[in-house]
Formats: structure tokens, C-alpha cells, sequence
């Protein structure tokens, strides 16, 4: 019997030992089994949150950037343009759920009673270094007429549940942070959306204005034979321009009809990059066929160039469907059906300083500069420059039936230039740094930088 006992109790020790090292064992797996769990939930949770914070950033910083177009109000126009890519709102009666994270379900600057998220308007830079220096700090001070560059920054609160566990997450949520910097490129050789005009360089020695002077008006006059076009009031001389031949005999829209949405629009985008694109130091551009030169003064345009100007006229007034341009542009064939295709630019004042402009840049011009123009031959792009369309003195607009195709710009490149070595303010639509042009000054596309 008492050897029994001693076997039976010497069981029950070895038993109880048993039971106390697996209980210390789960108490020290619990933890870790969490923290697994948590590397398969919440982390994955918190990379999917953080890419959608940063998709967030990068439409902020591309929007903003987009804006900056070297005015006085453009930092206004720019965070405004960021605020409404994180619109929860409706649009045109349409749901616009602008950027939200956490499974897209949490709205940032609103959030929820658990959640809460800030995305303050971006900051602002002169050059893309000083944006790039200090990442998630808003220490921007560019203003509107010198800034080039938009850094967003964005902070929210993302759920834990698994990691809640852990020591440190009693809160049941940690903070995730994303920034994006977007600003103008560097000069684009292959610019698309822009204009169909292209101008003689005034002095092909002077590669950042080509001869042009800064914050002064000239009147664009319509290449003619015989005494030069004249000047038109308030502006101080003529420059010739020629349309460059973009006709797209495949389009199911007539010639005339392509003339006018060039005039209103720019170039439109196609697959096909002659089209919709041009290219600097090419050698291969021509004059569009039917825009042909006529005698000086005429009683109106050529039909071709007066089906431009027609279109042109949709960026300045707002009466561009009104019986008056109907009748003036009536060769252009279904005038009022076009024209409200287009809308007519915000600000349509006249100025002498570019900087006090407040418009949506529907009146910049992104002219072709060339070495010579030619009514026969090629012609060799060497770079774009921006002029602001003007209303033509006493006009509320340009007179699209001018017999020497006359119209009234400001030449606002250049404006700053330690600000802006680039010698252009306003983002191009779109383009390419293909080609190898070498060009070092010339407008640029928005892209990210971060």
C-alpha cells in the first residue's frame, strides 16, 4: 500500500507539473499568436489604408499644381482644386466619393466618431528641391505669382484588431501618414493639346524669349501678301502667324468644324500623336493647305482662318451662340451646336500685368515658335511659349471676321525668372520628354516628384 501511494502521489506531482508548464506556455503563445495574426490582418490592413492615403495625396498634389499658373490668385484656385479631390459630396447629381480610405468607407477631413483624418490644404514651393526637402512638414512660402510646386500631406487614424491586444494598442488604432509632391516638368518636346498657331522667332539668338519681350501686347495678324496688317490699338506691333496643318481627313467632322474646335479647344487628344501632338526640331511641320495667304486687308478672312477665329472667340464671350456670331461664323455649319461644347473663360477682363489674371487658363495660348514661317515648305519647331488672349480693344472679344485675321495677346512667359527658369508658368495638358531636343527652357507638364 505504500508504495502504491508513493506512485500515486509522485503521478499527481508530475501532473500538476504538467498542467502549470502548459498554462505558462499558452500565456507566453497567446501574445505571439496575436502578433501573428496581426502581421496577417493588421498589417495588410494598414499597407491597403496607406496606399489609398497616398493615391489621396498624389490627387491632391496633381490637382493643385495643375492651378499654378503664375498668378496672384493661383494658390486660391490651386487649394481649392485639392479640396475637391476629397469631395464626399454630390456633383451634377452624381455621388463623388472623392478619396476615402480604410476599405474606402471613411472620408478624410470628416471621418468618424473612432476614426478622424486631416488633409490640410497643400503648402507651396518655389523649386522642387526646397519641396522635396522636408516631407510631411507644410513649410511651403511661395506665393502665387512665384510657386511651381504642391506638397500634400495627409494624417489618419487606421483600426487595429489583433495589435489592440498587444502592449501599446489600447487605443485600438494607430496614425498612418502620406505625402505627394506634384509640379511642373521639365520642357516637354513633344507638347500635346496645344495651339495650331505658329510664329516666327523674333531673334533665334535669345532662346528663353526668342526675341519677345515680357508683359507686353502684340497683335497675332494672319500671314498676307502685300502692305503688312496693322497694328491693332494698345498693342505694339504685328506678328505674323500661320495655322500648322492638323486636318484628320478621317474624322467624321468637316474640316471647317475641325478648324473651330482647334480654335476653341487646342489640338484634341488622338491615338495618333501627328495629330494631337507636336514635336520641337522636327523639321516637318506645314502649313494647314487651305488656310492660304490672301492680299492684306481683306473684307474677311480665309474661310479656313476665320473658322479658327470663330472658335477662339468661344474662349472670351459668352455670347458666342448668339444670332450675331451665328451670322459671322455661318460657314462653319452648325455654329451653335459647337459652340456649347466649349465654355467661355472665368475671367475675361483685359490686363496689362499677368499676374492679376483670375481666370480657369482657358485664354492661354500655347503658340509653336518656329525659324521661319512658310507658306511652301517645312518648318522647324524650336520651342512653345504662352501669350494670354486679350479682347480686342472696344470689343468684348476678337473679331473673328477680321480681313487680316487679327486678334490681341499679352506674351507672359518669363515673368519671373529666378522663380521660374523654366520660362513659362502655365502646365501644358500633356506631352513627352522624347526626342532628345535639348531644349532647356519651354513649358512642362505636371508630374509627381514623391
Amino acid at each position: 500500500m505504500g508504495i502504491r501511494r508513493q506512485i500515486q502521489s509522485r503521478i499527481r506531482l508530475r501532473t500538476n507539473r504538467s498542467g502549470s508548464v502548459s498554462i505558462q506556455l499558452l500565456v507566453i503563445m497567446v501574445p505571439i499568436l496575436f502578433g501573428f495574426m496581426g502581421f496577417a490582418i493588421d498589417l495588410g490592413r494598414l499597407y491597403l489604408i496607406r496606399g489609398e492615403l497616398t493615391q489621396a495625396a498624389n490627387a491632391m498634389a496633381l490637382a493643385a499644381a495643375a492651378q499654378l499658373n503664375g498668378t496672384s490668385s493661383a494658390l486660391d484656385a490651386a487649394s481649392a482644386a485639392a479640396a475637391l479631390t476629397l469631395d464626399n459630396g454630390f456633383s451634377n447629381g452624381v455621388r463623388d466619393d472623392g478619396n476615402p480610405y480604410n476599405f474606402a468607407h471613411v472620408f478624410l477631413n470628416s471621418g468618424t466618431s473612432f476614426l478622424t483624418s486631416n488633409a490640410p490644404a497643400p503648402s507651396f514651393y518655389t523649386t522642387s528641391g526646397d519641396a522635396l526637402a522636408s516631407p510631411g512638414v507644410a513649410s511651403g512660402s511661395a506665393d502665387g505669382t512665384t510657386a511651381q510646386y504642391a506638397q500634400a500631406n495627409i494624417t489618419a487614424d487606421a483600426p487595429l484588431i489583433f495589435w489592440a491586444l498587444m502592449p501599446g494598442g489600447q487605443s485600438r488604432k494607430t496614425t498612418i501618414a502620406a505625402t505627394a509632391v506634384a509640379g511642373v516638368s521639365a520642357p516637354l518636346c513633344t507638347a500635346c493639346g496645344v495651339d495650331i498657331f505658329a510664329i516666327a522667332a523674333a531673334d533665334q539668338t535669345d532662346t528663353l524669349n526668342w526675341g519677345f519681350t515680357t508683359q507686353t501686347h502684340y497683335t497675332f495678324g494672319y500671314t498676307c501678301t502685300g502692305a503688312p496688317a496693322t497694328v491693332l490699338s494698345g498693342d505694339s506691333s504685328v506678328i505674323p502667324y500661320i495655322l500648322i496643318n492638323r486636318y484628320d481627313t478621317t474624322s467624321a467632322l468637316s474640316e471647317l468644324n475641325q478648324l473651330f474646335n482647334d480654335g476653341a479647344g487646342g489640338l484634341a487628344p488622338s491615338a495618333d500623336p501627328t495629330q494631337g501632338c507636336m514635336m520641337i526640331n522636327a523639321g516637318t511641320d506645314v502649313i494647314w493647305a487651305t488656310a492660304t495667304t490672301q492680299g492684306c486687308r481683306a473684307t474677311t478672312a480665309n474661310s479656313s482662318v476665320e473658322a479658327m477665329l470663330c472658335g477662339l472667340t468661344t474662349r472670351l464671350d459668352p455670347n458666342a451662340a448668339s444670332s450675331t456670331y451665328v451670322a459671322a461664323c455661318g460657314e462653319v455649319g452648325d455654329i451653335a451646336t459647337l459652340s456649347g461644347n466649349f465654355s467661355v473663360d472665368t475671367d475675361v477682363a483685359a490686363y496689362d500685368d499677368y499676374t492679376q489674371y483670375t481666370g480657369n487658363n482657358r485664354r492661354i495660348l500655347n503658340v509653336a515658335v518656329v525659324d521661319a514661317l512658310s507658306t511652301s515648305g517645312t518648318m522647324n519647331i524650336l520651342g512653345f511659349r504662352q501669350f494670354l488672349l486679350e479682347p480686342t480693344s472696344g470689343l468684348t472679344s476678337n473679331n473673328p471676321t477680321d480681313g487680316d485675321g487679327r486678334f490681341s495677346v499679352l506674351y507672359i512667359d518669363n515673368i519671373n525668372a529666378s522663380a521660374n527658369p523654366n520660362g513659362t508658368y502655365v502646365p501644358i495638358k500633356q506631352g513627352r520628354f522624347d526626342g532628345g531636343c535639348g531644349v532647356a527652357s519651354g513649358p512642362g507638364k505636371v508630374i509627381l516628384f514623391q
